[in-house]
């Protein structure tokens, strides 16, 4: 019955470990925390957090490796386990981490650097800090015993995030610990770019350390945050955190001025007056009020109001936030002061400040990336090849050059492995480098044939494969295309390699073309000029029956047979264009439209084309996701997300049921959001993006009616030569279309502007862009002008809202959209302007509905500072 017994207990001790073990495991759901310079195949627990770290070593290219060490022992007592180690790199310019990641995904990145008096030098490097190929920030530790940490909140569009560290010559680069964790989404949303966190704080915090793991679920760290004027107040009740999951230990303390009539003043100094910052307020009641208790306060920002008032809800957080980047003055300071009829002094329970990050550096395209990654493990090259092949431009990899429009991803259009000591045969993965122009693999120990595919390399115009030790015959193509003069060809010293079209003549050693002592010149001349119209011809569109190699596989491309599957035989119809008939369907069990090319389309493969290429490059909340696309044959469909409420001139324009009306709130931030999405396209893109076809049948509208803008087939890249207009085709819908634009073909984005202004009088009024009535048309703008004379804002508003919104907000949008559609597109305000100016309509809308008591968590938008919202006078 005793050993019975043990084995029981056993069992059951068993159980707890076990199950205690893959709860914490789930709870780190996602979570990657590489200890760096922790030995191979190993693993730990650290016991103040319990968070699971690995050894960096997978993650690290195996040729450079870098260099394990150990911090000194005086440095070690009070620190967490993965700062005991660090990795250091003394060779080589970049050394870099690649760490598989879910595309798509917003990431908590952190890298964490403690000196330690690791190599016993006494000396502090500075290094830099890159995420890819842009810049992160440089790492410039104070003291041997502090560690620096760089945190950042990105969305990767890639399936893998490669960390690099750079030495810049003040020291080798070395790491300690490298973590992501993924967030929410919808969560610190920026129009374009990451943020780098500048502070995350927690005010009135009753401990000496910071809050993270397991407090914060996604292991942010929460510093402590006081001030001699405030006294804290505090609560053992929990608080919920939130959209944003604030850890109830940073929300259940806050801290308010000591004399009640006095303001919260929170400084910052930024450190140059062109970085733009993100800021976060986190509030919460903490007391139960009595019922002659009341609390509310604005926020100013350098004497001027910023946003409030604000009531907090009782035991649950509410977030106050700015939508757009705030370019601040030298000195700032925040100040909460409570309102005339508040009763109870402001408070502040939390505030996080990150600074904007544009990591506009577009990485090499993927295809070439895998391609050349698989030639340096097929021939183990011994070079530096580290980090992106052809970004930063000063960090190109050595033997390659690349080319880049600063539209596309760069491509590589010459590889350079002379005399690299590359043993065994001409590896097929060189086919998969399709721009390739130039190719020497000359002075190695290459053996085998010279492969077919090399011919294939449509750009190739200079191969060089002399002295190795190659055999057999030159493919006749290439000794076709040598002779026409399109190709320089170089296969001398290889004893066994016939370089005749027919080997059954005499083998011989040769360089093609042959270069004579007196025509060499002349010839040379000619292969010149033929190399370089045929670039010129390389820039040439590809025929149709090239159409699929210009996508390749950045997004997944569907046969016909699946499309068909897809929309069930394209049963359902959405709706139809000037493309083509757009489908609903199901995609792997999501819902999808499908958009196919009509072969009678006025619009066809070019549009289709500028579609693609463009939604495989941009990301943004506020436009519309490409899932897939199909071409075969005569066959074109482009798969995009399902947007369940479609287009937002169904619900302007909808039956008079006062059900269906859209609010004036909603109004206000289905157009935020579309001028976000404008905005991204204009100044989040480089080069910029000119839409073209803004209209209301291209807003569409999600399940919770976020709104996001699409067709993108008659887009066109704007010049950034510091030209102010291009001139194009005129294109574009009657009614939205710029009649500067019409009149004199000259393209902007001030254009865009006008077309948004004509979409945003048709949210106010609900009326279509042109009113047919009594044998005349009508355009809205007309008609908007016409009514302003009476003065009544109530006149101009959709009539079925019945009055129910704020005047003052009226106001402001009506006249936002008649500078839109300015007849002359200096007078236009640009989207950056848009944006924030239906902030300030959008804020005092919010303001009049939050006028009683809020309760429950509750998010809300900051405006930018750099438009008052103070009501002009009506």
């Amino acid at each position: 019955m005793g050993l019975m017994f043990k084995h029981l207990l056993y069992a059951v001790l068993c159980f707890a470990l076990t199950h205690d073990l893959v709860h914490a495991q789930d709870k780190q759901s996602g979570f990657i925390s590489l200890d760096c310079g922790l030995p191979s195949d190993s693993s730990y627990s650290e016991p103040t957090t319990s968070i699971n770290y690995i050894s960096d070593a997978p993650f690290i290219d195996s040729g450079v490796s870098g260099v394990s060490r150990t911090i000194e022992a005086q440095y070690k007592a009070t620190l967490q386990l993965q700062y005991a180690r660090v990795r250091s790199f003394p060779q080589g310019i970049r050394n870099c981490y690649r760490v598989n990641i879910t595309g798509g995904t917003k990431y908590l990145i952190r890298a964490t650097f403690l000196y330690g008096n690791y190599d016993g030098l006494n000396k502090l490097p500075k290094f830099d800090l890159h995420l890819g190929p842009n810049f992160w920030d440089s790492v410039t530790p104070a003291f041997a015993s502090d560690a620096t940490i760089n945190e950042l909140i990105h969305t990767p569009s890639l399936n893998h995030i490669q960390v690099c560290l750079l030495n810049k010559g003040s020291g080798t680069p070395f790491i300690s610990a490298l973590e992501f964790r993924p967030l929410t989404n919808t969560t610190y949303v920026t129009i374009s770019g990451s943020l780098a966190l500048a502070w995350r704080l927690d005010a009135a915090s009753t401990s000496n350390r910071s809050y993270r793991y397991d407090d914060d679920v996604f292991d942010r760290r929460w510093s402590r945050y006081n001030s001699d004027d405030w006294t804290k107040i505090n609560t053992p009740r929990t608080v919920e955190g939130g959209n944003y999951q604030v850890p109830t230990i940073v929300m259940n303390t806050a801290s308010t001025p000591k004399n009640a009539n006095s303001s919260i003043d929170i400084p910052w100094e930024p450190p140059d007056n062109t970085t733009q910052y993100y800021i976060y307020m986190h509030f919460a009641e903490l007391q139960q009020l009595k019922t002659n208790q009341f609390r509310a306060f604005n926020i100013n920002l350098n004497g001027q109001y910023w946003y409030g008032p604000i009531v907090p809800p009782n035991f649950s957080t509410y977030t106050v936030y700015t939508q757009s980047a705030l370019t601040p003055a030298a000195n700032n300071r925040f100040s909460i002061l409570k309102t005339e009829n508040s009763t109870l002094p402001p408070i502040i329970n939390a505030i996080e400040f990150y600074t904007l990050k544009d990591f506009s550096q577009l990485e090499t395209d993927q295809d070439d990336v895998v391609a050349i990654t698989n030639i340096k493990s097929t021939y183990g090259v011994k070079k530096n090849w580290e980090g992106d092949p052809c970004a930063p431009q000063e960090y190109i990899w050595e033997g390659l050059n690349c080319s880049s429009n600063g539209f596309d991803p760069p491509r590589i259009t010459s590889l350079n492995l002379s005399s690299s000591g590359l043993i065994g045969e001409i590896t097929s993965y060189i086919s998969n480098l399709v721009p390739l122009q130039s190719l020497d693999l000359s002075n190695n120990s290459l053996t085998g044939s010279i492969p077919e595919f090399l011919s294939k390399l449509p750009n190739l115009k200079v191969l060089n494969l002399e002295k190795n030790m190659l055999n057999g015959s030159v493919p006749a193509e290439l000794v076709e295309r040598s002779r026409s003069g399109r190709l320089t060809l170089s296969v001398g010293e290889n004893k066994n390699l016939c370089a005749e079209i027919s080997c059954e003549k005499k083998k011989i050693n040769v360089l093609i073309p042959a270069i004579a002592s007196v025509g060499g010149v002349f010839i040379f001349l000619l292969a010149a000029v033929a190399i370089f119209m045929g670039l010129k011809r390389g820039r040439k569109p590809r025929a149709s029956n090239n159409q699929n190699d210009s996508f390749e596989s950045k997004r997944r491309q569907f046969t016909y047979s699946e499309i068909l599957k897809i929309t069930n035989n394209f049963q359902t119809i959405l709706g139809k264009g000037g493309f083509g008939t757009v489908y609903h369907g199901y995609a792997d069990g999501i819902q999808v439209a499908v958009k196919m090319l009509s072969p009678s389309s006025d619009q066809g493969y070019k549009e289709f084309q500028t579609e693609v290429k463009l939604l495989m490059r941009v990301h943004h909340r506020n436009l519309t996701s490409l899932v897939g696309y199909c071409i075969e044959r005569t066959t074109m469909a482009l798969i995009y997300e399902y947007m369940v409420n479609g287009n937002l001139e169904s619900h302007l324009l909808g039956d008079d049921s006062n059900a269906n009306v859209l609010s004036w709130q909603g109004r206000l931030q289905i157009a935020m959001d579309a001028s976000q999405g404008l905005e991204y396209l204009h100044n989040g893109c480089r080069p910029p993006i000119v839409h073209r076809d803004v209209k209301t049948t291209n807003i569409l509208l999600a399940e919770n009616f976020q709104a996001k803008l699409a067709d993108f087939g008659l887009s066109r890249v704007f010049p950034t030569d510091g030209g102010t207009h291009m001139s194009t085709a005129v294109v574009g819908t009657p009614g939205y279309l710029d009649p500067e634009y019409h009149i004199t073909g000259r393209l902007n984005e001030k254009s865009d502007v006008y077309s948004f202004g004509v979409a945003l009088l048709q949210i106010i009024t609900s009326r279509p862009v042109i009113s047919r009535a009594a044998h005349e048309n009508t355009h809205v703008s007309r008609w908007v002008s016409s009514m302003l004379g009476i003065g009544d804002v109530k006149s101009i508003v959709d009539p079925r809202l019945c009055g129910d919104f704020k005047v003052n907000s009226a106001w402001k949008a009506v006249e936002l959209a008649m500078d839109c559609i300015s007849e002359t597109s200096t007078e236009r305000p640009n989207m950056s302007e848009v944006v924030t100016r239906l902030k300030e309509c959008l804020a005092a809308e919010i303001a009049r509905e939050n006028e009683s008591h809020l309760t429950g968590s509750k998010e809300f938008y900051a405006i930018n500072v750099t438009t008052p919202l103070n009501p002009s006078a009506r």
